[in-house]
């Protein structure tokens, strides 16, 4: 099995060579996983729609059993460890909490984000995108710390969940009637669960463990039980919830949640710098870290020029500097002021119509597809620039539909000084006709006007910024 770095040399050492075209990842044999899908569930139950609606009108479940990549880290010196990785603060942290870890490299950009579950004294796991626990494990080679890492990577592609086992499953519950549901389900009330806080309930007799917190501006938990239970445990909750309008979620409206949410799940995770050879002879030429590709009408040949701060993505107010971490010394240098802010786009129905009809005309260009409803449900990092008049003022970075809102919206970073209710040019499209051979084909760009609005949208949003 070969590496990234060992790509990357194929790419003559050339990161944006590597990451503008999928020549290097394609057609190897053996890499049958080559487009990790998120989340690896059904398309849909139902309808996509229908199943977006259920977080916001009823309760929806979802199931994050099989795409998250995971790792449990135990030892002395396990919240050390995290300490010293994470921008923000966990010095404090207690068993049965739970918080966000952001990292970074040495330079201040960040490698990724996840969820750290502080499960007992000297234990801990942690899940998200891939990045952030592929870097745990990496670091705890290097042998500062006394921990052991067990990695639990995500279930391959298409097996459906009975083809290869995990420690546990995992599900989410959310929207207006959770609150009743877990209630029930927990066979009396669950009690105050302060926001990401942990809590243990039983399901169809089975133990579970429970994190509280939200998604889409409503209440609910996320909870985990091990594997063999796992269809006892869903089982339950769709029977126990058809009182309250439960709707099982499916891949097409799981990846809309984070648009609505405001969460960016991933930017180019800086891994490409000279000093970081041994990391990259660490990933494998099938993980992630290796398969991915950068596309959009944003161009540049630097490659710091994709690589985002704590700052730049949102996560300005946990960034703590009162504590020694991995990029404290360069993130010390960074003004937050000059750092872009995150937003929400919405777009302008005339040209959001002008795209669907570029699509549908075969006298036309080849035009980027509009894939609905999220146009980035895998791995693909996507930079499509932003401008008012002639200056570039942000990046959008993630495309897809909310039926909740009936509106096309993006994610994207912009200036500090481009206020909610600015209209900015979405340039959609691949600049320069393509990148090269692969799943970026060439295509025309389509100026596409959008509205500058909060992250997440809100109420305020539909309201004042709506045209």
């Amino acid at each position: 099995m070969g590496s990234l770095e060992g790509l990357l040399q194929q790419a003559a050492g050339e990161p944006l060579k590597l990451l503008r075209s999928t020549k290097w990842h394609i057609n190897r044999p053996g890499k049958n996983e080559s487009r990790r899908i998120i989340p690896q569930i059904p398309y849909e139950f139902s309808t996509w729609p229908r199943e977006m609606r259920a977080w916001r009108e009823t309760v929806a479940l979802l199931d994050q059993t099989h795409h998250m990549t995971g790792a449990f880290v135990s030892g002395p010196d396990a919240l050390k460890f995290f300490s010293h990785l994470a921008c923000n603060k966990l010095e404090s942290s207690t068993p049965n909490r739970a918080h966000q870890i952001v990292c970074c490299n040495e330079d201040g950009y960040l490698i990724g984000d996840g969820i750290l579950f502080h499960l007992a004294k000297g234990e801990f796991s942690v899940y998200g995108a891939p990045f952030v626990a592929h870097w745990i494990q990496y670091q705890a080679t290097q042998k500062k710390f006394d921990v052991k890492v067990t990695p639990d990577p995500p279930s391959p592609i298409y097996a459906n969940g009975y083809a290869n086992e995990r420690p546990d499953c995992r599900y989410q519950i959310q929207g207006p009637n959770a609150a009743r549901l877990i209630d029930k389900l927990n066979g009396g009330p669950l009690g105050d669960v302060k926001f990401f806080h942990m809590t243990e309930m039983t399901i169809a007799g089975h133990q579970c463990r429970a994190l509280r917190h939200g998604m889409a501006g409503t209440p609910g938990l996320e909870i985990w039980a091990p594997w063999k239970h796992r269809d006892a445990i869903r089982n339950a909750i769709l029977e126990a919830g058809e009182e309250f309008g439960i709707v099982a979620v499916g891949a097409a409206a799981y990846v809309c949640s984070a648009l609505e949410s405001g969460w960016i799940h991933a930017v180019l995770p800086a891994i490409f710098a000279p000093g970081m050879k041994s990391y990259r002879e660490s990933i494998a030429d099938n993980d992630v870290e290796s398969l991915l590709t950068v596309s959009g009408s944003y161009e540049s040949d630097r490659i710091e020029d994709y690589y985002r701060t704590p700052y730049g993505v949102g996560y300005g107010h946990i960034v703590h500097l009162d504590h020694d971490f991995i990029g404290r010394d360069a993130l010390r240098l960074v003004d937050p002021a000059k750092e872009r802010k995150k937003v929400t786009l919405l777009w302008n129905v005339e040209d959001a119509c002008k795209v669907f009809a570029a699509m549908l005309d075969p006298r036309g260009g080849d035009y980027r597809y509009l894939h609905l409803p999220f146009v980035n449900d895998k791995f693909d990092m996507v930079y499509d620039k932003l401008t008012i008049g002639s200056k570039l003022v942000g990046i959008s970075h993630y495309t897809g539909i909310s039926a909740n809102e009936r509106s096309l919206l993006s994610l994207a970073t912009v200036d500090q000084d481009v206020e909610f209710g600015t209209e900015v040019v979405l340039h959609w499209g691949e600049t320069g006709g393509g990148y090269g051979p692969g799943q970026v084909s060439p295509t025309k760009v389509i100026p596409v006007r959008t509205t500058v609005s909060p992250a997440p949208y809100s109420v305020v949003a539909r309201t004042e910024y709506r045209k």
